[in-house]
């Protein structure tokens, strides 16, 4: 589904991205790993757009993404949950719901938003809610429906737990595993390894711009350098 070859990208003269290739397959939840500065929101920018790679390739299907603005990207298939949620604050839940489906031009929006409302019982209740007077965990479910009704194929999700109490990270990991469930391809960018790999199929650990390690999520979950660096483990 998705496949990123030998991507580099740069802030200014700073390289932030060194050469990383993976894939993504269709139906996986992988998780993308790694410390503050490794590149992980930069992959995703990059992916979805919003950032230019100076080399490299970046293919969905049969397609290159490279050069392709970002609301053709989601047009496509591809939505991104940016790091901090980033959600309309003064917008009500309905509004961002809706803004979410603005590349759309067909009649199926608010069966959608119905179908929104069924993963995310709390933003039905909260529907004529200010969403900036939603709690973290609500504003971070409202960020991810306002994806979800874009209809993406892969879904695109940054630091989903941050700031998160651990009983909300629990319900936002349950529901990622749902969304993956009927049938959306999530690429997972997670600094709550253990949480991270308990869910995914696969991970690549980044440091520094590049991918150190990469395998299936029982493999990395072993890893000792994995359980030493991410997992708290001496």
């Amino acid at each position: 589904m998705l496949e990123v070859r030998d991507l580099h990208v740069y802030y200014g003269e700073i390289q932030a991205l060194k050469g990383i290739s993976f894939r993504v397959g269709p139906g996986e939840i992988v998780a993308l790993l790694g410390n503050n500065g490794a590149g992980k929101t930069t992959t995703l920018r990059t992916v979805s757009g919003l950032l230019a790679p100076r080399s490299g390739e970046v293919l969905f299907g049969d397609h290159s993404l490279v050069g392709t603005p970002p609301h053709d990207i989601v047009t496509r298939g591809i939505t991104h949950v940016p790091e901090g949620r980033r959600i309309f604050n003064r917008l009500t839940v309905v509004e961002n719901l809706t803004m979410g489906a603005y590349t759309r031009g067909d009649k199926g929006i608010a069966e959608d938003m119905e179908r929104v409302f069924t993963v995310f019982p709390r933003l039905k209740e909260r529907r004529t809610q200010v969403a900036g007077t939603l709690s973290g965990g609500e504003q971070q479910m409202l960020a991810i429906g306002r994806a979800l009704m874009a209809k993406p194929s892969l879904l695109l999700l940054d630091e989903p737990s941050m700031g998160l109490a651990p009983v909300l990270v629990e319900q936002i990991f349950d529901t990622v595993q749902t969304i993956n469930k009927q049938g959306v391809t999530i690429l997972l960018v997670e600094q709550n390894a253990a949480m991270a790999l308990s869910i995914a199929q696969r991970g690549y650990v980044l440091e520094t711009g590049r991918i150190a390690l990469e395998g299936s999520a029982t493999e990395l979950a072993g890893n000792p350098e994995v359980r030493r660096a991410y997992l708290g483990e001496v």
